[in-house]
């Protein structure tokens, strides 16, 4: 009951990183009509193409084996000779149809998935042995699916044979008055009309096998909405974490922009919300912004500027726009170099003021 209600709760589409996982541990699309296909197509391509080489190349050792069989040495090496030369001549008459059909089993594989290295389906399991999951792959929906599979190959195959032989009936019953040097080119014949309708059906039970086997494997690859959660957080880190993260970023930058404030030259405010402490020295080739901030933030530098002197001039929209496009650290834009050189300016009157006064 568990294990249906995990299952029931497993309805989100899975996520890239699972894929990913599935295909590490060898958890793949793997549908063997795609195999059996490619098999029977390749050994239907191998007779068409290879066929008369393959008799040939085979059939002349032989001939030559009993036309010159007195010649034979029957002792031990000559035996042995005789066996190694016609493993050559077999090798070299079947080795490159044998290598096709092995490009067609590999390629069978490589169309469905990427290859695959892994040991995960090798590991003892106790699911493999347990009754329960015994039963459920012999009355499951993937048995149930095979069997129907194996039914429609059955009647399909049946269909295309009798399609084609039946009206060749005539000519199969005449066969036993016919040469046998004939009769090989009409059976050669005939054997690759029903191995090409055979692989044109089996194409198309191929395709449907595979669709059904991608859909059951999707299937097994959705994820409830925790394991998505914990997923997020592995890969994400935990958003409490990252959270606390960020409040500790904030906070080290709100003392670093406080213990700023102080060289200053001057803080620009709106009186409610906004703050903007700029520095500028001689030789500075414009004014940087060392403090900024809103409501709270704003008050504070506020304070900060009032306890070590540093003038605050009151210029509402100056300060929304410094604090919209400067950011900490950074120069001001030059389309505010005038506006700031007037406050600027302002302030080193003042100061030059105070100092004359204190002289006098």
């Amino acid at each position: 009951m568990a294990d249906e209600g995990d299952s029931d709760d497993k309805q989100l589409d899975p996520t890239q990183k699972r894929l990913d996982e599935a295909l590490e541990r060898g958890d793949v699309v793997k549908s063997q009509e795609i195999n059996t296909w490619f098999i029977i197509a390749g050994g239907t391509l191998v007779m068409s193409t290879f066929g008369g080489s393959i008799g040939t190349g085979i059939l002349v050792p032989m001939r030559n084996l009993i036309a010159n069989a007195w010649m034979i040495r029957t002792d031990g090496p000559g035996l042995l000779a005789l066996a190694k030369s016609l493993e050559y001549a077999v090798i070299a008459a079947i080795g490159l149809p044998l290598l096709m059909l092995v490009i067609a089993a590999i390629a069978a594989n490589i169309v469905q998935h990427r290859l695959v290295w892994s040991g995960e389906p090798l590991k003892p399991s106790l699911n493999k042995i347990s009754p329960m999951a015994g039963a459920k792959r012999i009355f499951g929906k993937q048995a149930a699916a095979n069997f129907g599979k194996g039914l429609f190959k059955v009647i399909a195959l049946g269909a295309v044979m009798t399609a084609i032989l039946w009206p060749e009936r005539m000519r199969l019953e005449a066969m036993e008055h016919i040469d046998p040097t004939a009769l090989l080119t009409i059976t050669s014949s005939l054997t690759m009309h029903l191995l090409g309708a055979v692989v044109a059906m089996l194409a198309v039970v191929a395709i449907l096998d595979y669709l059904f086997q991608y859909r059951t494997w999707y299937e097994r690859q959705k994820m409830s909405q925790q394991e998505v959660k914990e997923e997020f957080k592995q890969s994400e880190g935990d958003p409490h974490i990252k959270g606390r993260i960020r409040q500790i970023r904030v906070a080290r930058m709100k003392k670093r922009m406080m213990a700023a404030v102080p060289k200053a030259s001057v803080v620009i405010t709106n009186p409610t919300h906004y703050s903007v402490a700029l520095q500028y020295d001689r030789g500075m080739s414009a004014p940087v912004c060392v403090a900024k901030g809103v409501d709270h933030i704003a008050f504070k530098i506020r304070e900060v500027a009032k306890e070590h002197d540093i003038p605050i001039i009151e210029n509402v929209p100056l300060a929304r726009a410094l604090y919209a496009t400067v950011e900490i650290d950074e120069e001001i834009p030059v389309e505010h170099y005038h506006a700031v050189a007037e406050v600027i300016g302002y302030v080193m009157g003042l100061r030059r003021n105070l100092s004359g006064r204190r002289v006098s």
